[in-house]
């Protein structure tokens, strides 16, 4: 468990495993109940003002999907959002580091005006554009207890790299 910078609120650190490569992003991974080792997972990392969201997987998409889970976790325990709606996101971009930064504020400006959360991810890449299905559900201020509104994703600490061959990491500071 980590606990959140600003408010004081603990949020769950979401792992079913890490390739080697990637521990070093984190703590070293953990195996799956079957043995063998998954590849995908997110957590929260520490910034002075604010908060990093960090996600690993087998391709950029799968970071991307996982690193929007861990944004999502700033705002509220995961397991209270409900798969209810979907929203179609696309974006591009000339890197693959701001097609994360894009995508990342592309889905707070879809909370911010939807007044949604999102719980599920997706996320295709294909070039430069990013075309993805969000699925989550309205805001219930009771039920969801939001701790924070993230205002946006960041260029601080903006990193999409492959680790190793099938381990690709995706990581920036958002804004709370």
């Amino acid at each position: 468990m980590l606990i959140g910078i600003k408010e004081g609120r603990r949020h769950c650190r979401y792992r079913s495993g890490m390739c080697k490569a990637c521990s070093s992003a984190g703590e070293e991974g953990t195996s799956s109940p079957s043995g063998g080792a998954e590849t995908t997972g997110w957590e929260h990392f520490a910034h002075d003002a604010d908060i990093g969201v960090r996600g690993w997987g087998p391709t950029p998409a799968d970071a991307f999907a996982q690193a929007a889970l861990a944004m999502t976790a700033v705002i509220t325990d995961l397991d209270l959002v409900r798969e209810s709606e979907a929203v179609r996101i696309e974006c591009t971009a000339r890197q693959l580091d701001l097609l994360f930064h894009k995508w990342l504020n592309a889905l707070v400006f879809e909370m911010a005006t939807r007044g949604m959360l999102f719980r599920a991810f997706a996320v295709t890449i294909e070039g430069t554009r990013l075309t993805a299905i969000a699925r989550g559900e309205r805001i219930d201020r009771e039920r969801h207890m939001p701790a924070v509104e993230v205002k946006g994703a960041t260029l601080t600490e903006l990193k999409v790299e492959e680790r190793q061959p099938g381990c690709w990491l995706a990581q920036c500071i958002v804004d709370v």
